[in-house]
């Protein structure tokens, strides 16, 4: 069985399950064209891969991002790393990858394929699409996502393509722009049933001025959510959401709706570390199970250090500072220069996440309230405890079971992060 469905099982039996869904969305080439595999600077085990630029016309640094090639290699790790329990790529991306080379056959890694294009992804060099109010537009058929071509063998449910694909929608309050999008997701939905295609609704926010005020947006897009879905049976649902983040309030108001609707949120555009850190586990604390990072992951320094980060959080194991911090460490031990310095990287700069008065203190840098740090100890003992620790910890020495793996029960704090740093050691190098 694939991650994902037993997840998705687990959390609509236990809504106090911890169980979460992380996905890497590698479709961008369906919105940013040459620029989609992100800057060349880091590349997968296998390397850069060869290619050709007359020195006439280019000069040795004005390309900068990956090719193709290059950019499938990273999927290809990363799913053989398998902490997603999604890949989100684009039809042609899922042909090359899933169909012909079955690279999820062996994997509890699940394939997804982007279903459609609104307009509002065409963020094309030059091009002022995106500040056009959305138009529904779909490239890809369902057939050509499932079996490659326009028609499937339909005398079997068994298609070598991904099953699984991402429709998006982006209301703007606008009476017939609005009805024409959710017309185009009827018909979409109805095919998909009868195709038995499973999909997930992605909601982005209005991309031009919608009338709608920033701080009511989370509302708009919930209620918008709700009205339009509540014509719609279980078998034509969405296995779960895609939304922004607005702010605890948001996230429990629609989380806590029906048990059945399953939330998740989407990364956005690439910022600090800590904003990305600090976003998936606040969303996370406030209901969503899903996160869908494409762009934070992308642009990261090494894409596979930075999933391990974020599934370390999720999973409750660290927090989003001590993960900036190990991360950081990673990429000294890959001597790989990181973006920013360590002070900057610590920085809450998404402006989506300044939902209260404290984001602020939280930019500083500093941990403050850390839930992993314990009690502080008395007022002078700090440092010769710190000592004790250090020393105790230094080669190992965390609780074990008789199995010999760690004891996580019985663990200090101290002694969860020299694990979590040893391991990170042992596996990054």
């Amino acid at each position: 069985m694939k991650s994902l469905d037993s997840k998705l099982a687990e959390i609509k039996a236990n809504r106090a399950s911890r169980a979460f869904i992380l996905a890497d969305a590698k479709d961008a080439d369906m919105a940013f064209g040459v620029r989609a595999p992100g800057p060349r600077g880091h590349f997968a085990r296998h390397g850069a891969r060869p290619a050709q630029f007359s020195p006439e016309v280019w000069t040795r640094d004005e390309f900068g991002y990956r090719n193709l090639p290059e950019f499938l290699d990273l999927i290809r790790e990363i799913v053989h790393q398998g902490l997603v329990d999604i890949l989100l790529m684009s039809a042609y991306v899922n042909e090359q990858l899933t169909i012909k080379e079955g690279l999820f056959n062996n994997s509890h890694v699940t394939p997804a394929a982007r279903a459609n294009d609104t307009t509002d992804v065409w963020a094309i060099r030059h091009g002022c699409y995106t500040r056009e109010a959305s138009q529904p537009f779909r490239t890809a058929t369902i057939d050509q996502i499932q079996c490659g071509q326009v028609e499937c063998d339909r005398s079997t449910d068994n298609f070598p393509g991904a099953n699984l694909g991402l429709y998006s929608i982006t209301f703007v309050n606008n009476l017939e722009q609005d009805r024409e999008a959710l017309l185009w997701y009827k018909q979409f939905r109805e095919e998909a049933e009868r195709k038995k295609f499973r999909h997930f609704l992605e909601v982005f926010d209005p991309n031009v001025e919608s009338g709608v005020a920033r701080e009511k947006l989370g509302e708009f897009i919930n209620d918008n959510i709700i009205r339009a879905l509540a014509g719609v049976p279980g078998p034509g649902r969405p296995l779960f959401l895609k939304i922004v983040y607005h702010g605890p309030k948001a996230m429990e108001e629609l989380a806590q709706y029906d048990p059945n609707l399953v939330v998740g949120i989407l990364g956005g555009s690439a910022g600090t570390t800590y904003d990305a850190f600090k976003l998936i586990h606040d969303a996370q604390k406030y209901g969503a199970r899903v996160a869908l990072f494409g762009r934070k992951i992308n642009n990261a320094e090494h894409q596979l250090g930075f999933i391990e980060m974020l599934r370390l959080i999720t999973d409750g194991r660290i927090s989003p500072e001590e993960a900036v911090r190990a991360y950081h460490g990673v990429l000294q031990g890959k001597n790989i220069k990181p973006h920013r310095s360590l002070e900057e990287d610590l920085k809450l700069t998404d402006q989506a996440m300044s939902y209260d008065d404290s984001a602020a203190q939280r930019a500083t840098g500093e941990v403050r309230d850390n839930p992993l740090a314990g009690p502080k100890p008395p007022q002078g003992e700090g440092r010769n405890q710190s000592l004790l620790t250090s020393a105790a910890t230094a080669n190992g020495e965390w609780p074990k079971l008789a199995n010999g793996s760690p004891d996580f029960g019985r663990m200090t704090s101290a002694q969860r992060r020299t694990y979590d740093n040893w391991r990170l050691k042992s596996k990054f190098g």
